[in-house]
């Protein structure tokens, strides 16, 4: 399956990490039960799964502050996303 995922051209093209790597190998991981080494690849791979759930279940059953938890959770992972990055800028820079 590794064979088969995107490059990252952030990456290739200026040396950096963009927000998002790491994103497709924790998803692999997460498919063979590593769920640890999936978090450490991409902290934000649960808390996406948790908002695409939330999404998904939302087409079918409306629930009372749908907005509201949307927003959160919009807002919770572009945090670990922004944070995660900026510590992995971090480590590169040290």
């Amino acid at each position: 399956m590794e064979e088969y995922m995107f490059p990252c051209l952030n990456k290739k093209l200026f040396g950096l990490e963009c927000y998002g790597c790491g994103g497709q190998r924790a998803l692999v991981l997460l498919l063979k039960g590593n769920f640890a080494g999936a978090l450490h690849m991409y902290p934000a791979i649960y808390s996406l799964l948790i908002l695409l759930v939330f999404l998904v279940l939302n087409l079918f059953f409306k629930f009372k502050y749908d907005y509201t938890i949307k927003i959160g959770l919009i807002f919770l992972n572009a945090a670990i996303i922004v944070g995660s990055y900026l510590y992995k800028i971090h480590l590169v820079i040290n």
